[in-house]
């Protein structure tokens, strides 16, 4: 893998993780259309990160959604649960 795509990966993972806590601190507070924000967030960053590690490249949110299905719920890589956790945050 070429320095220049580990490092955005490494990028989109550190979003995935700050986003995270933000989400935790918006729930404390009761938050809870916000906290719901940040946690699709937080996901989405994650399947980016995902994505591209696997060399796909989706332009949209939809793309990455049907891409993280297609690529690793499908193919059971990842437990379908997650792919249902992710498609609720994602609606």
């Amino acid at each position: 893998m070429n320095p220049e795509k580990e490092s955005y990966i490494k990028y989109r993972l550190s979003r995935a993780w700050d986003t995270f806590d933000d989400a935790k601190i918006l729930a404390s507070k009761k938050k809870w259309n916000s906290t719901i924000n940040r946690l699709y967030y937080s996901a989405y960053y994650a399947v980016m990160a995902l994505l591209l590690k696997s060399d796909l490249n989706p332009t949209t949110h939809n793309g990455a959604k049907s891409n993280f299905t297609e690529h690793f719920i499908k193919n059971q890589i990842i437990d379908k649960k997650f792919g249902k956790i992710y498609s609720q945050l994602f609606t």
